[in-house]
């Protein structure tokens, strides 16, 4: 069966590591991370991904939770007629929904990384919010931040070092949780299965 599955990009290397490790049949076409700082555009782009392969598999599915959409990728998937990955975010995927929410009950002001978001903070947060010119602005986005946690997949002694220097940028302490991708790797199986 010829599955096609449209990925944040900040998920395909994980679904990329179930496909291997499940052995599944899937072609994965991922859609830029940097989505995640325009979620309005999220649903229109698979709208239109979907749009232009769906007729060239058996199934398609989506690898994007809500993603800060409001609902509006939900509409977009019921049109086509397929499910997506359950959650909220990517951080109900990889911690779970349960552990999360005891995060932020004992510390709303958190701040979550994943593998994907401490390799590219550089880009994705520190460029995006124009930090790189103006770091006088830091206080300014993070002063309401209490620690910063992050969710690891698959943690490395560098991804360490690069957690560490972003739990340093945003002036909290760094909590390292390992999540690993079993929680993703559930999702990603009871996706392909629906």
């Amino acid at each position: 069966m010829s599955i096609a599955i449209v990925a944040c990009g900040a998920l395909a290397t994980h679904i990329s590591s179930v496909q291997k490790k499940y052995g599944l049949k899937l072609t994965i076409y991922p859609l830029p991370p940097l989505l995640h700082n325009s979620p309005k555009k999220i649903a229109g782009e698979v709208d239109a991904l979907l749009s232009e392969i769906k007729s060239g598999h058996e199934k398609c599915a989506v690898a994007y939770a809500d993603c800060g959409t409001y609902g509006a990728l939900d509409e977009v998937l019921l049109r086509h007629g397929v499910s997506r990955l359950g959650g909220n975010h990517c951080y109900d995927l990889f911690a779970g929904k349960q552990e999360l929410e005891e995060i932020i009950a004992t510390t709303p002001g958190t701040y979550f990384l994943t593998d994907f978001l401490v390799r590219s903070f550089h880009r994705s947060v520190v460029v995006e919010l124009g930090l790189d010119k103006r770091p006088e602005l830091r206080d300014d986005y993070f002063r309401h931040y209490e620690s910063v946690v992050w969710l690891a997949q698959n943690p490395t002694e560098e991804l360490e070092r690069e957690a560490r220097a972003a739990a340093e940028l945003i002036g909290q302490p760094l909590t390292i949780r390992l999540v690993g991708e079993e929680k993703l790797a559930k999702e990603i199986l009871r996706l392909v299965a629906d």
